[in-house]
């Protein structure tokens, strides 16, 4: 149980150590106009060292996001482009011979990297698909009998295209689980598309996204991160979210029975409590608040709800549900 001391001194210590975000931010501006809360989310990523899927209609700037995200952290990077001529190996890597030793060798894939870039997640088959699941769940890869452990800090940032469905392939439930959140990207705002199209046409070379923060920035953020205060309390109002995805009439939503097929699993209440900690960071705050557990609920829910064909029919979707849990549920 930590002290009203313990808080204090907690939050000076992020004070001073949060700086690296504002850092990121900046750097990311350069090149990324608006879609703030995009990065917001990609940031509580890194901090509390869980994956993401960005879904968004073709040019709102997600891999560009992604892409800079890691260019400003001094880390490697990896893109992998999912298509449907993809194989595993063709991600975690594969053992080759070598005729001069003759022997077996270990060529290591792109997925040995800290960022990894799923670029379009769901144009490749579910066994490429389910390459990933070890490496996200883990932290490692197993190639033949051997087993690499991943480098911290490891991040799958996935997205894909809601849009165009033929030649896809929809994420198994057990992979769409290992994502902390999934981020629905927005169209900007007028003043910010004009601001774009201003960047886009009027220079010719674009600016470019230097590395700003190194790795042990981003390792004592993290364990800051994971030293912010939770009570009780707040712990107690995250397990009545996600246990009323499971069994809504027990919190007076018998309306929500028959349009939830399956409620979030343990991992929602993790991810949800990991979330709310990585976004006080943001706000340079040593403790939760449930306006934190607001904030990010939609993102680290909306995918762990599925919904019956009652649902689909009166296009119901799980943020209609989330927001009912939240206007029903008492807040501490």
């Amino acid at each position: 149980m930590q002290t009203g001391e313990d808080i204090r001194i907690l939050n000076e210590k992020i004070q001073q150590a949060s700086g690296f975000t504002e850092k990121l931010r900046n750097e990311l501006g350069k090149v990324i106009v608006g879609q703030f809360e995009m990065i917001d989310r990609l940031l509580i990523a890194l901090l509390s060292n869980g994956h993401i899927l960005l879904e968004g209609v073709p040019g709102l700037a997600k891999t560009l996001t992604i892409k800079s995200l890691a260019q400003a952290v001094h880390a490697k990077f990896s893109r992998i482009q999912f298509t449907p001529d993809l194989l595993p190996a063709d991600v975690t890597g594969t053992m080759i011979y070598n005729q001069q030793r003759n022997e077996f060798i270990v060529r290591k894939g792109p997925i040995f990297a800290n960022f990894i870039l799923a670029d379009e997640i769901n144009r490749a088959p579910a066994k490429v698909q389910s390459a990933l699941l070890e490496a996200m769940q883990e932290k490692q890869v197993t190639i033949g009998e051997n087993t690499f452990k991943l480098d911290e800090p490891f991040l799958v940032l996935a997205t894909q295209n809601p849009l165009e469905q033929e030649g896809t392939y929809p994420l198994p439930e057990a992979q769409v689980d290992r994502f902390m959140m999934k981020v629905i990207v927005g169209y900007p705002g007028k003043q910010e598309e004009q601001l774009i199209i201003r960047q886009q046409v009027q220079e010719l070379v674009l600016p470019s996204v230097n590395a700003v923060i190194s790795l042990d920035e981003v390792n004592q953020g993290k364990q800051l991160t994971r030293q912010v205060y939770i009570d009780e309390k707040i712990e107690k109002y995250i397990v009545d979210i996600v246990f009323a995805t499971r069994f809504p009439e027990q919190y007076g939503l018998g309306k929500l029975k028959s349009i939830i097929n399956y409620g979030s699993s343990p991992r929602a209440s993790i991810n949800l409590a990991l979330a709310a900690k990585a976004h006080a960071f943001l706000r340079k705050r040593g403790f939760v608040i449930p306006d934190d557990i607001k904030t990010i609920c939609k993102d680290v829910l909306r995918h762990r709800i599925g919904l019956t064909y009652e649902a689909e029919a009166e296009n119901i979707n799980a943020e209609t549900i989330i927001s009912e849990i939240l206007k029903t549920v008492n807040v501490p």
